[in-house]
């Protein structure tokens, strides 16, 4: 204000300048209300040729792709008509997932482990568009894509053992907990580093298209990261080399403590960023299990035909705070959650199997607990593999393998001397443990 004026007395006819500062809407303690927000109706938005021109697809970058409808059946063009056993699939992945992450939280409060982060409210993200890829499709997460591994049948009790990084971690204890990575299961390693999985999976299906082989990419990223610069440049490949790879923002209207708008969700959608690359773009409700897989499935009939790649902005809520260390009670509306527009995946694509008179609630419960028994079983497997602070880790000599070929001689000789010292300070225990 003190420029402001000091411009005004030395006679300038200029307006001053004001910088823009993003705030959300609700903040602690406010009233949270999403009136403003037009999600349009289920079936309302048409389903282009799979081959069409990234400019005809405009209206699909700024609207919403929604299947379900208030009674729970599915609507409109986008519809995948998927069968009820396909159906309870998902559900029973939903229902695990759920589950492992309710286990998995409670762990890291009992300081079992480190750190965990929940992917509550956005299992249709991840779950419903991998089970729309094929099985050998490569991977590239970011850290809330546990439903993946899964939906893909990776050993849960893997996925525990790395949370505590014990001595059953195939990673060592060389990766943050949930930093997850499986050559089987075509699921690449994760990196705490934002943004950086995505120019890998362009480059990635650029490699497969190089070789002439079928598998395709699909990468996911929060909507926060799309700010990083590793997001612009991946989709500058993409369409300059029209590689076949899905590029998946999840938008979840907040990144570790900031709403999505420093990332500018205020000026217009994330799916629109699509357009100016030349992408084909879309704009999905994420909370919407049949519409996440029907769009992910359309994704990849065009890369696999050599249309272009995809990008989809599913439009979600992150239930849950960022990650253990994060409270968003802090940040945000108590009673944003409760208020969100777009409802639950997973009650949604329970009530519609109920619609369908494939499902009861009944069915619901006893699969919710067998889902609870399996994790609390498999966590206690696990758990005799060690557990945060308990030792029964790795052996103190595997922070020299699998990094290189050969090892160094410089690397040779800091083993040797760590063993020495190690040796000393702990005579009689098993050598080199």
């Amino acid at each position: 204000m003190a420029e402001k004026a000091t411009r005004e007395t030395a006679g300038s006819n200029k307006p001053a300048l004001e910088l823009h500062v993003p705030e959300p809407k609700y903040r602690p303690g406010d009233t949270a209300d999403f009136s403003h927000i037009d999600i349009g109706q289920p079936g309302d938005m048409p389903r282009p040729d799979e081959a069409c021109a990234p400019a005809d697809m405009h209206d699909l970058a700024y609207g919403l792709v929604r299947v379900l409808g208030d009674d729970n059946k599915a609507h409109g063009p986008w519809d995948p008509k998927l069968s009820p056993d396909t159906l309870r699939t998902m559900l029973h992945h939903f229902s695990t997932t759920r589950a492992f992450d309710e286990r998995m939280f409670r762990g890291q409060r009992q300081g079992k482990t480190s750190f965990y982060m929940k992917c509550t409210g956005e299992e249709a993200t991840s779950i419903a568009t991998s089970m729309a890829l094929a099985s050998d499709d490569m991977i590239f997460p970011s850290y809330r894509q546990q439903g993946i591994l899964i939906a893909r049948g990776y050993p849960m009790i893997e996925m525990i053992n790395q949370i505590y990084s014990n001595k059953g971690d195939k990673l060592k204890g060389r990766q943050l907990p949930i930093m997850y990575s499986s050559r089987e299961h075509s699921f690449f390693t994760i990196s705490g580093n934002l943004a950086t999985q995505t120019p890998q999976a362009v480059g990635w299906a650029m490699a497969s298209a190089i070789k002439g082989d079928t598998r395709i990419a699909a990468t996911w990223v929060g909507e926060g990261s799309t700010a990083e610069g590793d997001f612009h440049s991946a989709c500058t490949f993409a369409t300059v080399y029209n590689a076949p790879v899905i590029l998946n923002v999840i938008n979840n209207q907040w990144a570790i403590s900031s709403f999505s708008g420093f990332a500018g969700a205020e000026r217009t959608t994330f799916a629109a960023r699509a357009l100016g690359y030349g992408l084909a773009g879309l704009r999905v409700d994420g909370n919407d299990p049949l519409a996440c897989y029907a769009a992910e499935q359309w994704a990849a009939n065009r890369a696999r035909a050599n249309a272009g790649p995809t990008l989809i902005e599913f439009f979600t809520y992150r239930a849950e705070g960022h990650s253990t260390s994060d409270d968003p009670s802090g940040y945000r509306s108590a009673q944003e959650q409760k208020e969100w527009p777009l409802g639950d995946p997973v009650t949604r694509l329970k009530d519609h199997l109920i619609a369908l008179g494939e499902w009861d609630e009944e069915r619901q419960a006893a699969m919710d607990l067998d889902a609870a028994e399996l994790v609390k079983k498999t966590t206690k497997e696990a758990e005799a593999n060690g557990i945060l602070g308990h030792g029964l880790h790795h052996p103190f000599r595997t922070m020299f393998q699998d990094v290189y070929e050969d090892l160094p001689w410089h690397l040779e000789e800091q083993a040797a001397q760590a063993k020495k010292e190690r040796e000393i300070k702990w005579p009689g225990e098993e050598p080199w443990s």
